[in-house]
């Protein structure tokens, strides 16, 4: 695994909500929570929160302000995250950033630039891809393995990623066994249970079903993972004009309101739970019916949304590295600087979805790569500029004095790494030697990468043995368990 760079953004940053407009929009959600309420499919979740003393009637909790305030106040405001090693890996809440996949894509664009359903070796994969990318933090099953019998897709497209890369995983389950399935999975692969708890190296990615239904499947994942230490991160995903109210400010307040529902259960169920609000908020194009990926109006969203989980001081779930675009172009390489560079200025958190294609509906190795690249000039612009210490030398510049140059002193030699930083795809050469190098577009030194990744470099795999008891897991759970959707 090449290590990632931990911590970032130190000095640039930027604001969208003043801080009435967080007060009003917090303010909203309480009343949404306590006036509307929420729907709750969950007879245990509900007895929870009847307990603690929401008003309950048939499957709507009204959950009173003074209860989501003392669950915020509760919830952790860092979450740690380790490496399947033990190593700490992110350090998720403030303003660090940390950049990684995201799940479920219907389709993949291969590395032969075919589109077509997922199996389950391009998981394996794509887990060995971000496992080489130094600025790929985290990653997921990317894809949705829909050739595989239903009640192992789950857990198998976890058992991929696990196996491919020591980094940490953030995966997606059916229900709440296959939550269980996928925990007692990372068990074995860091070494027990006990190591798992404290040391969590996977996080659990599930969602309320906009607007503010709460379906049992997640009430129970929920549930889970408080009483587990697992880190839960409970996003909606709302669309403005769609399932979301028009209003920006409206839907990011509708949203909340569904986040803080699953906090509050699960500091109710275990006070201190590792839980990371956030989402992906966005609109529904009203030319098309899509979801919009690409635009400013989601790199808006998803930022004023980081700014709100700043100020609840909880951790934060963003999204970039995403396009509307179907190919690895412009457009997409525009998009994906744009929502990475703006997810960064916020100080989201767990930054996911690097590589999607297609509104997150296809996604591609090379855009993966291409990202990584975005990320670190991102990363070096978040680092900012030192001005302590010896980084104005007074003393040299008054000894090189004018007409001079600085290039073989020893000040330059001892801080040009840390200053400069170097690229690995972008093209600095002169057009005579650009031009004796095979005239190299970007896109084809982008795949290049991609192509020299998948063919030669060697992961951090799981040791054969224990890749066996992830297997066995799965196959008794291909003849036990039951999915129905």
């Amino acid at each position: 695994m090449l290590q990632s760079n931990k911590f970032v953004n130190r000095t640039p940053r930027f604001n969208i909500l003043s801080e009435d407009d967080k007060e009003q929009i917090y303010d909203a959600s309480l009343e949404i929570l306590q006036n509307t309420g929420v729907k709750v499919d969950h007879e245990e979740a509900r007895s929870i929160f009847a307990g603690a003393g929401a008003r309950v009637e048939d499957e709507m909790v009204h959950l009173p302000p003074h209860l989501v305030n003392d669950a915020v106040e509760k919830a952790p405001k860092k979450v740690l995250i380790y490496d399947r090693n033990g190593e700490l890996a992110m350090r998720l809440g403030g303003t660090n950033s940390y950049f990684g996949s995201g799940t479920d894509v219907p389709r993949t664009l291969d590395e032969d630039g075919e589109i077509r359903q997922t199996v389950a070796e391009d998981i394996e994969k794509w887990a060995r891809v971000c496992d080489a990318l130094e600025h790929i933090d985290f990653s997921s099953p990317i894809g949705l393995l829909r050739k595989e019998e239903e009640n192992v897709q789950d857990i198998l497209e976890a058992r991929q990623v696990m196996a491919n890369t020591s980094k940490p995983v953030m995966f997606c389950s059916w229900d709440e066994r296959g939550t269980e399935d996928v925990f007692n999975m990372a068990s074995v692969a860091v070494g027990g249970e006990e190591k798992l708890k404290a040391k969590p190296y996977i996080m659990h990615y599930i969602e309320p079903v906009t607007p503010l239904s709460h379906s049992k499947e997640v009430m129970a994942q929920t549930i889970f993972g408080a009483k587990h230490n697992l880190p839960t991160i409970y996003t909606p995903m709302p669309s403005a004009g769609a399932v979301g109210p028009m209003t920006f400010a409206g839907s990011i307040a509708l949203g909340i309101a569904e986040s803080l529902t699953g906090i509050t259960l699960a500091q109710l169920v275990n006070e201190g739970a590792p839980m990371v609000t956030g989402g992906i908020y966005s609109i529904l194009d009203m030319k098309t019916s899509g979801f919009v990926y690409g635009g400013p109006e989601f790199a808006l969203m998803n930022g004023a949304v980081a700014e709100m989980s700043n100020f609840l001081n909880l951790p934060m779930f963003g999204t970039a590295g995403v396009t509307d675009s179907k190919l690895v172009d412009t457009q997409a390489a525009i998009e994906a600087t744009f929502n990475i560079a703006t997810q960064s200025l916020v100080g989201a958190n767990l930054i996911h979805d690097i590589g999607y294609l297609a509104s997150g509906l296809l996604y591609s190795y090379d855009q993966l790569v291409m990202s990584n690249e975005i990320i670190g000039m991102v990363k070096r612009i978040m680092e900012g500029i030192d001005t302590s210490g010896d980084n104005i030398p007074l003393d040299l510049i008054n000894e090189v004095g004018p007409k001079g140059n600085f290039l073989n002193t020893s000040h330059t030699m001892d801080n040009f790494k840390e200053e400069h930083w170097q690229p690995s795809l972008m093209d600095r050469t002169n057009y005579d030697n650009w031009k004796k190098n095979g005239e190299k577009s970007m896109g084809d030194r982008i795949s290049e990468k991609s192509e020299e990744i998948l063919e030669s470099y060697e992961a951090d795999v799981l040791t054969e043995d224990k890749q066996e008891k992830l297997d066995e897991i799965i196959e008794e759970e291909r003849e036990n368990r039951d999915v129905k959707y």
